[in-house]
């Protein structure tokens, strides 16, 4: 992305998680460097992801396309929201809920953004680190009222 497509850290927050959450492939490089960092930190054995990831197209597989290829229905919420367009690092709380494919069982989980970005050039985001604090897989039969609790109207979701 070049100076004169620059984009502000919640803008790069918000098309990773449109990527994530649609399985969007093709919105990475919008949000991600080319030479792009993941690090994973799972505190629960319900969720599994390779502990890093380097470089965009590896990112990208790892959190989008073999993500999407296994879970539907993705809602993600980050719980604070950055106070500057342009700033090196930010950190924030999420919470997930979504379907497995193969069986319909829902996982509910929450966890820990860090965000380290391009601040000096495009804004892109050139380090993520999740951590992966809890996960609560659920049977098929919660998948309505969960779907229906995440596809609830903002407004009604409060957050402090």
């Amino acid at each position: 992305m070049s100076e004169s497509q620059s984009i502000t850290a919640a803008e790069a927050i918000s098309t990773y998680i449109e990527a994530k959450d649609r399985n969007l492939p093709q919105l990475m490089e919008r949000a991600f460097v080319q030479d792009c960092e993941l690090q994973m930190q799972l505190l629960t054995d319900a969720i599994s992801f390779p502990s890093s990831a380097h470089g965009l197209e590896s990112v990208t597989d790892v959190l989008v396309r073999n993500f999407g290829s296994q879970y539907e229905n993705v809602r993600t919420f980050c719980l604070s929201r950055p106070e500057s367009n342009r700033l090196p690092r930010f950190q924030c709380d999420w919470l997930v809920g979504m379907s497995n494919k193969s069986d319909g069982d829902v996982r509910v989980g929450c966890g820990e953004y860090t965000w380290d970005f391009d601040a000096a050039g495009d804004g892109c985001v050139k380090r993520l680190l999740i951590k992966i604090e809890f996960m609560c897989v659920l049977p098929a039969s919660y998948q309505t009222s969960v779907l229906q609790w995440l596809s609830a109207p903002l407004s009604l979701v409060v957050i402090r």
